[in-house]
């Protein structure tokens, strides 16, 4: 357990269906030193997971469909930092409330890692800069 002068790794929730890249993702966020949650391969999961999650990563269509939209909503009003990725970023049209952003697939690992810098930092009420891949929504600018 950390003590009252260390911060706790934040905890970030991977939604995403194809099992390859959801990998990739948590070896980046291990090698980070954040705390990976789980992988959801769709809704029901990823909702299930979120109590546990800060932050999340969430594609857009899942294996029950473009669920993605509606997850990034449902986490963003329990309190969780929302960034998506996706291949199809205009499905989002101009964001989704309480949401960060989109990042286009695929991803380069150091736009992924400044990517996620950016929502911890923004989650800890800092400012780290975007990366130049990342569309920021109205609502987070």
């Amino acid at each position: 357990m950390p003590t009252a002068t260390q911060k706790s790794a934040e905890r970030v929730l991977i939604v995403e269906d194809e099992i390859l890249v959801a990998i990739d993702i948590e070896s980046v966020l291990g090698e980070m030193g954040l705390a990976p949650v789980g992988i959801a391969a769709d809704k029901t999961s990823a909702l299930r997971l979120a109590e546990r999650a800060d932050v999340a990563l969430v594609d857009i269509n899942l294996r029950d469909g473009p669920t993605g939209p509606q997850i990034g909503r449902d986490l963003a009003e329990r309190g969780i930092t929302v960034l998506f990725m996706t291949a199809n970023p205009e499905q989002l049209g101009n964001g989704v409330p309480g949401t960060l952003g989109v990042l286009t697939k695929p991803v380069a690992d150091a736009e992924l890692r400044q990517a996620i810098r950016f929502a911890v930092s923004r989650r800890e009420k800092e400012r780290h800069a975007p990366p130049h891949s990342l569309q920021l929504f109205d609502s987070a600018a």
